[in-house]
């Protein structure tokens, strides 16, 4: 397997408290207002209503005299199967905390594409990053299996039942409490045919595909990893990576070479939604 499987991701948290005596509390005034977040940019419909399909930015931004814009997206599954509930209560983790530590410490703005199951397998988790400014949460699927057919050996989700499995997801992270959610959907295992995009119509979104695979999946050797992703960037690359210790153990080794060795040849780390901005709608209509 590729660039796909099971994975998981994530923790953080914040904090800060004191104690003693104190005068008598005086009234603050209130905060201020919270401004309403900018609509993340979504690609219009394809031909006959098809889901769109985004994999990277054009060259150049879409200004043919105006030099490719050095940007990257580094995203990251959080894959977690309906059926993986078993081996995830014997121990088996399908997150990776220390990763996102580490995305945050290196201040690097991530797209984490995570499966419904995976936030109701790791509430708290999902919320610390789908609070977190630094990130964004896309939609994965609820239960990880294929919108098409073969994929992996993953089991196939009816044409029926596949808008229901993004709208049940994005349930999951709002019932986690996660706020940073984009209308973005990436393919389980990729794997996604004219079926899926137009049984994915009613969803309203765009899906997400790449243009660099790191390898990661069950990968062992970290430098091999960041060696394939570190040969495949361009700008407006998007890279697909995974977050779970259980199936891709080597992704942090490879994310502290990674990201060092991009912004020494001048690239600069963006979400996905960040990515979509300075597009040319032409160049990216399928």
């Amino acid at each position: 397997m590729t660039t796909l499987t099971i994975l998981g991701v994530l923790t953080g948290a914040a904090l800060a408290g004191c104690g003693g005596t104190s005068p008598a509390p005086v009234s603050a005034p209130p905060p201020p207002e919270a401004s309403a977040p900018e609509k993340p940019p979504t690609m219009a419909p394809g031909p006959a209503g098809r889901t769109p399909v985004f994999e990277r930015r054009p060259t150049g931004g879409g200004a043919a005299d105006r030099p490719a814009e050095k940007v990257v997206a580094l995203t990251f599954d959080a894959d977690m199967t309906a059926a993986q509930g078993p081996r995830a209560a014997s121990g088996e983790r399908f997150d990776n905390p220390e990763l996102v530590a580490l995305l945050r410490r290196l201040k690097v703005p991530s797209t984490v594409f995570m499966t419904g199951r995976w936030a109701e397998e790791y509430p708290a988790q999902a919320k610390a990053i789908g609070t977190d400014p630094m990130f964004e949460i896309a939609n994965h699927s609820y239960s990880h299996y294929a919108f098409s057919s073969p994929c992996y050996g993953l089991p196939v989700v009816g044409r029926a039942a596949m808008a229901r499995e993004v709208e049940r997801a994005f349930s999951a992270f709002r019932k986690a409490g996660a706020r940073n959610v984009v209308p973005y959907f990436r393919f389980p295992g990729g794997c996604y045919d004219d079926t899926a995009l137009r049984a994915l119509a009613p969803a309203n979104v765009t899906a997400v595909q790449w243009d660099v695979v790191s390898g990661d999946a069950f990968a062992t050797d970290a430098d091999a990893v960041a060696e394939q992703v570190l040969d495949g960037v361009r700008p407006g690359s998007l890279v697909v990576m995974h977050c779970t210790r259980s199936a891709a153990p080597a992704t942090e080794a490879a994310v502290r070479r990674i990201v060092p060795e991009l912004r020494e040849r001048g690239y600069r780390f963006v979400k996905v939604s960040e990515l979509m901005e300075d597009r040319s709608s032409d160049a990216l209509r399928k």
